[in-house]
Formats: C-alpha cells, structure tokens, sequence
C-alpha cells in the first residue's frame, strides 16, 4: 500500500451534483437515478453545501430507511427548501490531499462523504467511505 497516495485514485471525478436553486425533487430523483447517497450542492462551480439521502428520509418521517427501496413522503418537500436541509460549507479536501488523510478524517467525523475541491472551492470530485473501503480490499 502507497502511503502517499492520492485522494484522486479513489474519488468520482464527475460528481452527480445539485444547484443551490434545485429542488428536493430533483435530489430525490438523483439519489433513486444514480444510486448514489450523497450529493454536493454548488452555486455555479463552487461547492455550498451537501445533501445526504438521510438528510431526505429525516423531514419525510420514514419509519425505516431502505437504500434499495427509497420512497418518502414527498408532500413535505413543499415545506422546506435544497438550502434548509443541505449541510452547509461541508468539510472539503483539497485535490492534493493523500488516502490516507482522508481515512483520518472519515474516523474522527460523522459523516460518510467529502467532496474534493481546488484552491478556488470549485467542485472537482467526491470521496466516500465506500470508496475508501473498496480501496482498502483491494489492497488484500
């Protein structure tokens, strides 16, 4: 295993991502389209915030959450907006932090996703925990 090894090995590199002005609609459909759970929300190109798909399934009042069947009360959807629900000014990683640092920050945080930025705050990719545990059995 490379101790120096790039965050850029293991991020998406064309993130699914929201505008800030998108509705919750619009996630919802992303999370069901591109199976995904996490989605950067950004304002032109510069990362403003997070949406999980456990952001979602809190103000929809499910009872349990089921990644494979994800259905919610979308009536509620009306009552709030992407701003209200989104986490904002997530922790980012620059472009050249190493897998290792990530893995550092993904044990001390509640979190499950960072999004890569340049030096500028634009979008350049997303790194998960999944990503970061399918790296890791690969190296076995």
């Amino acid at each position: 295993m490379k101790k120096r090894e790039s965050v850029q090995h293991i991020m998406a590199t064309e993130p699914i991502a929201l505008q800030l002005n998108d509705g919750l609609s619009k996630a919802e459909q992303l999370f069901k389209t591109h199976r995904v759970r996490h989605l950067p929300v950004v304002s032109g190109e510069k990362i403003v915030g997070i949406l999980s798909v456990t952001d979602l399934a809190r103000i929809s009042f499910v009872d349990s959450y089921d990644p494979k069947n994800f259905t919610v009360d979308t009536s509620v959807y009306s009552l709030f907006t992407l701003e209200q629900i989104m986490v904002r000014n997530p922790q980012c990683i620059p472009i050249s932090a190493t897998i290792k640092e990530v893995a550092k920050i993904f044990l001390e945080a509640e979190f499950h996703a960072l999004p890569v930025v340049d030096q500028n705050d634009k979008l350049l990719g997303i790194v998960t925990t999944t990503d970061l545990i399918k790296y890791l059995l690969a190296q076995y």
